[in-house]
């Protein structure tokens, strides 16, 4: 079988660079390892939510940046969202150490919103439909990759073996697979992979009063807190802590992790109310110093890995994704898509904001996980001087909303 693009794996970035490709002349391979599902059931969600009532939400949810907001409208995606199960953060409170505090407001930066906050599988389902949609476009689910077999002049097409035996081969295969990418390995693409040795702790709850649209992120001595709104008086928290601690909360008893959450967050909406059971993940650093090689690109997870705590992890795999797909789009039809030097220009185009946000990530993580001396009041100093400094604010902002 002969395809011009195959993407391997079927998450956010891979599902979003497969409809951003929807309008070229292209034939694209998808292949996913799990079996499809039926289509989540999301009810839309009233304003308030009551006491004993039914709610299904996804712990895992995503702070998805106004940039990104748009790629997802160029593709056809975020108008088929359902509205009411996404919150726009309109402003953004930071506090550290020794009362230390730091504001951001959308509107000082003539903006409408710092980001939205949604469930990761209600972008999943959303884009699977439009991906099942495409006529450019061919699945292979479930099915799993076995070899890959790449011409060392970069001369003949890749060709990728399934488990089943079945052979795809294709111009350019992209590697959309997450951290552990089986793609990268087989591509003989170095990655260099760093323990926290924390985890992320995340739930929803129902709170007592209302959020008024805004994320609060505390940097405790226990690790990094945040409270993400969501719609009504609800919010999801992304607790990073060490391994250690994140496995006493997970182990307490859902009223008991609630309070627990509540005094963390300095009591800021009230009591707490479970919606979802609490869950974690692992928490590192991957690098992945070369993300191409002869007709082989990184995207997404594959292509690197960073701390939660700027909720920017998907918002750096759908600009891959969209930086990918505008290039091959504008390649012209005699040009080889799966050309090395082309690629370059893929990389060349991600490497300083993946770069940017890996490194300040990394340094943010370790300059308030330290125990040194002073730094304490070093920390405090950095964030009262950036809150009274609205240029330094907004320059943050900007960059924040325009990149990533």
């Amino acid at each position: 079988m002969q395809f011009d693009v195959l993407i391997v794996g079927g998450g956010l970035a891979g599902l979003a660079l497969a409809c951003a490709l929807r309008d070229t002349r292209l034939q694209i391979a998808l292949i996913e390892g799990r079996p499809e599902a039926p289509r989540r059931f999301r009810p839309s969600i009233a304003s308030s939510p009551t006491p004993g009532e039914n709610e299904d939400w996804d712990a895992r949810v995503y702070a998805l940046s106004p940039a990104n907001a748009r790629f997802l409208e160029r593709i056809g995606a975020w108008k088929h969202l359902d509205a009411t199960r996404m919150e726009a953060v309109r402003e953004m409170q930071v506090f550290g150490d020794e009362d230390a505090r730091l504001d951001f407001a959308a509107e000082d930066s003539g903006c409408r919103e710092l980001c939205w906050i949604l469930e990761s599988s209600l972008m999943a389902d959303e884009l699977w439909e439009n991906v099942k949609r495409q006529s450019n476009v061919r699945l292979f689910r479930p099915a799993a990759p076995a070899a890959l077999a790449l011409d060392p002049t970069g001369q003949a097409d890749a060709r990728l073996t399934l488990a089943d035996g079945r052979e795809i081969s294709a111009r350019l295969v992209v590697g959309a697979d997450g951290r552990e990418s089986w793609l990268r390995q087989a591509a003989g693409l170095a990655a260099s992979s760093v323990s926290y040795d924390e985890l992320g702790v995340v739930a929803n709850y129902a709170c007592e009063r209302p959020h008024r649209s805004t994320a609060r992120q505390w940097f405790r001595d226990d690790g990094i807190l945040a409270w993400l709104p969501l719609p009504g008086n609800r919010f999801s928290i992304v607790w990073s802590t060490d391994s250690a601690h994140a496995e006493t909360l997970l182990a307490l008893p859902a009223e008991e992790l609630a309070e627990r959450v509540r005094q963390a967050g300095d009591n800021a909406l009230g009591r707490l109310r479970t919606l979802t059971p609490a869950a974690g993940f692992p928490l590192g650093l991957l690098r992945v110093p070369t993300t191409i090689a002869p007709r082989v690109a990184l995207i997404g997870d594959a292509a690197h890995g960073i701390h939660p705590l700027s909720g920017h992890g998907i918002n750096l795999g759908y600009q891959d994704a969209a930086a990918l797909a505008g290039l091959l789009a504008a390649t012209p039809a005699w040009q080889d898509i799966g050309d090395e030097r082309l690629l370059r220009r893929y990389q060349r185009a991600r490497r300083e904001e993946t770069l940017l946000f890996t490194n300040a990530t990394d340094a943010l993580h370790r300059l308030f996980k330290s125990r040194l001396p002073g730094l304490p009041q070093l920390r405090s100093a950095g964030l009262g001087f950036t809150q009274r400094s609205p240029q330094l604010k907004n320059m943050l902002v900007r960059y924040a909303l325009g990149g990533a």
